[in-house]
């Protein structure tokens, strides 16, 4: 699969999650097979104003990449400012988030609300483009309702605005995270552009990713929630059934943690990520019941290293 001029080694990407696609776990998810990760969605207002936090969010290092940067927001000159910015970061992609549901976002006109307002995207794309020479990629849902299907037109735009892929989460801003996933509408996304695109939904292994893959003739497959607690999403064994070799992924995961971020002021996250490691097999239950009580990340680290 190819963007723009970056060459990617397989259909695998590890979609952007606020909360969850930090660097340790976009690492892990390299080491298992996704050939490229996306980060949290970041905004355009905290990297031009230069705050701590925002710019905490854009770590990376070179075993990491190629990565993506993930940018959100509604005002057209602060993105392509924010993109000026990214493009001096050690960064392959920039991403423009134009399919977020959450209200808070939504509220301030950005995420999935620019899918109602296609002028505005269109200015967005624009802007961040001229202000880069990096692939700009724009993620989307497949409209606003099940009564505005606009998916196919506004990827359009986009190609038409500069956008080197679109990727595609097949639900409407309406359904939220549920529903039935519309993988038609991706297909019809990808019959109307010549860019990439990259289908996004409930892919839960590596043998629906390539079975959407085949059923929607899309470039990529984009996993998110399913790579939660499963880095295995990447590869074609899946997950293993034995506790031990969870907690053998769950170590290399906590060990990148210890590396790269203050584990103890993050404790409550890690703990977070921890116990979906062990979700559906033998022992599991018990197994999130002593990873919610550890008093500390040191305590985390050793149960999981004694196993």
């Amino acid at each position: 699969m190819q963007i723009k001029s970056l060459q990617l080694k397989n259909p695998l990407i590890l979609a952007p999650l606020a909360g969850y696609t930090d660097l340790p776990f976009r690492l892990l998810c390299r080491r298992f097979g996704a050939s490229l990760c996306y980060t949290e969605m970041i905004s355009c207002h905290g990297l031009v104003h230069g705050k701590k936090n925002t710019l905490q969010m854009t770590q990376t290092v070179p075993e990491e990449r190629p990565v993506a940067l993930q940018l959100f927001g509604a005002a057209a000159d602060t993105m392509g400012e924010a993109a000026a910015i990214v493009s001096a970061m050690d960064v392959d992609i920039i991403d423009i988030n134009m399919g977020c549901p959450v209200r808070k976002v939504v509220k301030k006109g950005a995420g999935a609300a620019l899918m109602q307002n296609p002028k505005l995207a269109a200015d967005i794309i624009s802007q961040v483009c001229k202000n880069t020479s990096l692939p700009v990629t724009v993620k989307i849902r497949t409209g606003w309702s099940h009564d505005a299907i606009t998916a196919p037109a506004f990827a359009k735009m986009a190609e038409e605005n500069g956008a080197s892929a679109i990727a595609v989460h097949g639900r409407t801003w309406a359904q939220g995270f549920g529903g039935p996933v519309d993988w038609q509408t991706i297909a019809r996304v990808k019959d109307t552009v010549s860019i990439p695109v990259i289908g996004n939904g409930d892919i839960t292994s590596y043998q629906e990713a390539f079975g959407f893959l085949a059923e929607s003739g899309c470039d990529g497959v984009m996993i998110g929630r399913g790579a939660l607690g499963n880095p295995w999403v990447f590869t074609p064994g899946g997950a293993p059934t034995s506790l031990a070799k969870r907690m053998e992924g769950l170590a290399q995961h906590l060990q990148l943690i210890q590396i790269y971020c203050d584990p103890d002021r993050i404790l409550a996250r890690i703990k977070n990520h921890a116990g979906r490691y062990f979700k559906g097999i033998a022992g599991g239950s018990s197994m999130r019941r002593e990873i919610y009580g550890v008093p500390s990340f040191a305590a985390l680290l050793n149960l999981a290293q004694s196993i």
